[in-house]
């Protein structure tokens, strides 16, 4: 079993864990946060397409629109947001629609406006498997980040410098 401060021996050490290098600390702040983002998301599409049957693409519409205290959002700005083309986006929608997960209707008054919104069914169903998507991501954060990078994260992610990972 690994101590709570060593990268576990199947996880690679974050590149810019250290401070000894050549960038600022500025840059090595984004860099840990890529891998640490690659580290979640490697994890998270497996338990994504087994919890609720969407691909890791759709899962981050169905964030999106779950974080809408009401209503949907347009769908060029769910493209915007999530920094993808909208004709890709359209395929992901439909997809979601299929499924009885989100609902796209006309906006009022522009007629080439939609807006997307969550079904009481994806509601639910987010609901549902949240807590073990979100166990998912602490366990993934946790592997990956040494005992500093912890602490730091810990502030944006409730429980995570508190119950690190111990394979």
């Amino acid at each position: 079993m690994a101590a709570r401060d060593e990268t576990p021996a199947d996880q690679p050490s974050c590149p810019a864990a250290g401070a000894g290098g050549l960038l600022p600390g500025e840059l090595r702040a984004w860099m840990l946060l890529l891998a640490a983002t690659g580290a979640v998301e490697q994890r998270l599409r497996c338990a994504v397409k087994e919890s609720l049957d969407v691909s890791h693409d759709e899962f981050l519409v169905l964030c999106l629109l779950a974080e809408q205290p009401r209503g949907g959002l347009r769908m060029t700005r769910i493209a915007e947001l999530l920094g993808r083309p909208k004709t890709r986006l359209t395929y992901q929608i439909a997809c979601l629609q299929r499924a009885g997960l989100v609902s796209r209707e006309s906006v009022c008054g522009d007629k080439r406006g939609v807006e997307v919104a969550l079904t009481e069914k994806a509601r639910r169903r987010l609901r549902e498997v949240s807590g073990t998507l979100a166990g998912t991501v602490t366990e993934a954060l946790a592997r990956f980040v040494g005992p500093e990078q912890r602490e730091a994260l810990g502030a944006l992610i409730p429980g995570l410098a508190e119950n690190p990972y111990e394979p």
